[in-house]
């Protein structure tokens, strides 16, 4: 039964409709043009290197796409940044160069315990 439970809470975050790739968020960019967005969720090409399609000046995590949260950047500026578990999540849809970090070493608006958000590099 636990399995069964288990297997559910999976499904319910990564499932095909919960998916941050379906979302695009973390995606490199040159434009908002670039950047997939909802009837929910309006992302833009946020200004770091290689681009980042997110939304900034997020308040909470109620503002960002699914699989992502509200952080504060060390620039002092609230973005929503892609949620991860390790490196290559952060980049499915970016290149070698512009590679995101998956890292712990953040603020979340929202603090929640074992959550990581992919860092993308700075400009």
């Amino acid at each position: 039964m636990l399995r069964l439970i288990l297997i559910a809470g999976l499904f319910a975050m990564f499932g095909c409709n919960n998916n941050a790739d379906d979302y695009g968020v973390g995606a490199m960019c040159t434009n908002s043009d670039d950047c997939k967005q909802s009837e929910d969720f309006m992302q833009t090409c946020l200004a770091f290197k290689g681009g980042y399609c997110g939304i900034q000046n997020c308040t909470g995590d109620a503002d960002c796409p699914p699989l992502s949260k509200c952080v504060t950047h060390t620039d002092n500026v609230n973005y929503c940044f892609r949620t991860c578990i390790d490196k290559p999540e952060c980049n499915a849809n970016r290149d070698v160069l512009n590679e995101s970090n998956c890292s712990a070493n953040v603020t979340f608006v929202n603090p929640e315990a074992n959550i990581k958000a992919c860092v993308p590099p700075s400009a």
